[in-house]
């Protein structure tokens, strides 16, 4: 039998017998003996526990602080990355033959969500695109007081061509140019991030990387891993692809519609094959981005079937592409020079994105549904879509008269096709 001990005794009982049976009860176990302190009692003890539970409160205001800023950063850091993308992607289309990559990459994005379901799947690469859009906001940054620093000199060299203050912004712009390139260099060779363009011992930090020994290889390596998680030659395929499967939709009727300018008839009859063209052409390109296959761009059951279970799905996002697709042959009426090409490539870029968006997230829900909706919905659905590729198809016969490059418009059908005002940029 245990002995009981005394709240007010520090000396514990005598221990149990090695040898006894443990006895089994529903009561709790018995609290560890209460010692009293050797010294007075304090009044202020009990203080001890609201200072901690103070202490505690405020130590959950900072987490929290901290918290919300880092949230805010990285918010900031994906919209800067969201715009970086953007913009490289309308420089790239500007680019002959490298438009393929902004192609594939609109594929990609739409078949992402297409596979998932998921809108969150749609930016692929936005933060390495925050990464180089950083590194190339420091480079221009730092090149901004070069380029003052050019104009003063070459105003110097005009008023006085051999005086002495000609001289001194010369040597002011090369000794500035040379800092700037080492700095420059450094910052990229530490990683290129935004904040290593303004930090001024990159050149030393680099400097001691070298003095180790090995940091050839661990840069060259780094490099090789970036570039290779882009996945350039990925999306330029799929671009390629989805191009090439487009076209062999388009080519025909288009033709027809182009000939329908001298051949009323004809025209009619490319006119109604283009607008039956236009209710499958998205969706199977989606569902060819999202499974990678050619053949799924030309697998029109398929798409029926998954119509049926997201009618009003596929109705709004038919809808947007025809819809953001229009105003973009405004751009097209007039042939812009070469340098300024990526400008009106963002806007096709700002109007495409969301449509492809749309697009492959109607095929993802389709996708998910196990079941067909119901008639009401399919039919409600379906009704307006004629109409909608019917009033495109009738604007873009008229588009060829305003077009700078005429009848050729017609074949640059920038919603299904490469992104850009002018294929021949």
């Amino acid at each position: 039998m245990n002995a009981r001990i005394s709240p007010d005794s520090a000396i514990p009982g005598p221990a149990p017998h090695p040898q006894a049976a443990p006895m089994h009860t529903d009561e709790p176990a018995q609290a560890p003996p209460f010692v009293l302190p050797a010294g007075p009692l304090s009044l202020q003890q009990p203080a001890r526990a609201g200072q901690s539970s103070a202490t505690q409160q405020r130590g959950t205001i900072v987490d929290y602080f901290f918290r919300t800023v880092d949230a805010v950063y990285w918010s900031f850091v994906w919209v800067f990355g969201f715009f970086s993308l953007m913009v490289g992607l309308a420089v790239l289309a500007a680019i002959p033959v490298v438009q393929f990559l902004t192609l594939g990459y609109l594929l990609e994005a739409g078949g992402r969500i297409a596979r998932t379901g998921q809108f969150r799947h749609g930016l692929p690469g936005v933060w390495k695109a925050a990464h180089v859009g950083g590194m190339f906001l420091g480079v221009y940054l730092w090149l901004l007081p070069l380029r003052m620093l050019s104009d003063l000199s070459v105003s110097a060299q005009i008023v006085d061509p051999d005086g002495p203050l000609a001289f001194r912004w010369r040597f002011a712009l090369v000794a500035a140019t040379v800092l700037v390139v080492l700095h420059l260099a450094a910052a990229i060779a530490r990683g290129g991030k935004l904040r290593y363009f303004a930090w001024p011992l990159n050149v030393l930090w680099l400097w001691r990387q070298f003095a180790r020994g090995g940091y050839y290889t661990r840069a060259r390596n780094a490099v090789y891993d970036f570039v290779v998680s882009l996945r350039l030659p990925y999306y330029f395929w799929l671009g390629l692809r989805g191009f090439v499967g487009g076209l062999a939709w388009l080519i025909v009727p288009v033709t027809l519609l182009a000939i329908g300018r001298r051949f009323g008839p004809v025209g009619f009859l490319g006119g109604f094959l283009l607008a039956l063209v236009l209710l499958y052409l998205p969706f199977l390109q989606m569902r060819f981005a999202a499974q990678n296959r050619f053949r799924a761009l030309f697998e029109v059951g398929a798409i029926r079937e998954d119509f049926k279970r997201a009618p009003w799905c596929f109705l709004a996002a038919l809808l947007i592409t025809l819809a953001f697709a229009v105003p973009l042959y405004l751009l097209k009426i007039e042939m812009i020079p070469r340098e300024a090409a990526w400008l009106p490539s963002l806007v096709f870029i700002a109007f495409i994105y969301p449509a492809r968006v749309l697009t492959g997230w109607a095929v993802g829900i389709a996708e998910h549904r196990p079941r067909r909706s119901h008639w009401f919905f399919r039919w409600t659905g379906f009704l307006p879509m004629p109409a909608l590729t019917l009033v495109y198809v009738f604007l873009l016969f008229f588009t060829q008269y305003a077009a700078w490059e005429g009848v050729w418009s017609l074949y640059q059908q920038h919603a299904f096709l490469l992104p850009v005002p002018f294929m021949s940029m």
